[in-house]
């Protein structure tokens, strides 16, 4: 994988790899605490970096860079709607499902394949018993990222 960026997080043990296309931020992976870091490579990387460390340091802080996400025009919907919630609310998947005339696994599905985590979150979406998954887990790494994020937006 070949990144713009990897930058340091306060996230235990995680680094974030940026990429960009040509319009805007297309990937955000969540890389292991030994990976190289790497300054950023453009003004759009750049931009994504201090956006990204300006929300580790204040979560309400909003996300104004460009996205180029490639996704279904249900998925865009899902990841629009997610973008409007704001930092330390959480949603349910099922009342998120609700509001767009959809399934709930339909949404989960949309969160698992969303491409820029932490500026898209879904992570502040939620099972009516409990966390839910995160990136297409329910136990692990993953899951650690989600509650780290969600104490983190409290």
């Amino acid at each position: 994988m070949i990144y713009a960026a990897v930058i340091d997080v306060p996230i235990p043990d995680v680094k974030l790899g940026i990429r960009h296309g040509r319009e805007g931020i297309c990937c955000i992976d969540f890389l292991s605490r030994e990976t190289p870091g790497l300054t950023p490579q453009s003004p759009m990387a750049e931009r994504a970096a201090a956006e990204l460390t300006a929300y580790f340091d204040d979560p309400r802080r909003p996300f104004t860079v460009d996205l180029e996400l490639a996704g279904s025009l249900f998925q865009q919907r899902v990841w629009h709607t997610l973008s409007l919630l704001p930092a330390g609310m959480t949603v349910t998947y099922g009342r998120l499902a609700r509001q767009l005339g959809t399934g709930a696994r339909a949404v989960g599905a949309a969160c698992r394949a969303n491409p820029v985590p932490v500026i898209v979150p879904c992570h502040r979406v939620v099972s009516s018993t409990g966390l839910g998954g995160y990136g297409g887990e329910v136990v692990g790494r993953h899951l650690e990222i989600k509650q780290w994020l969600l104490q983190h937006e409290r």
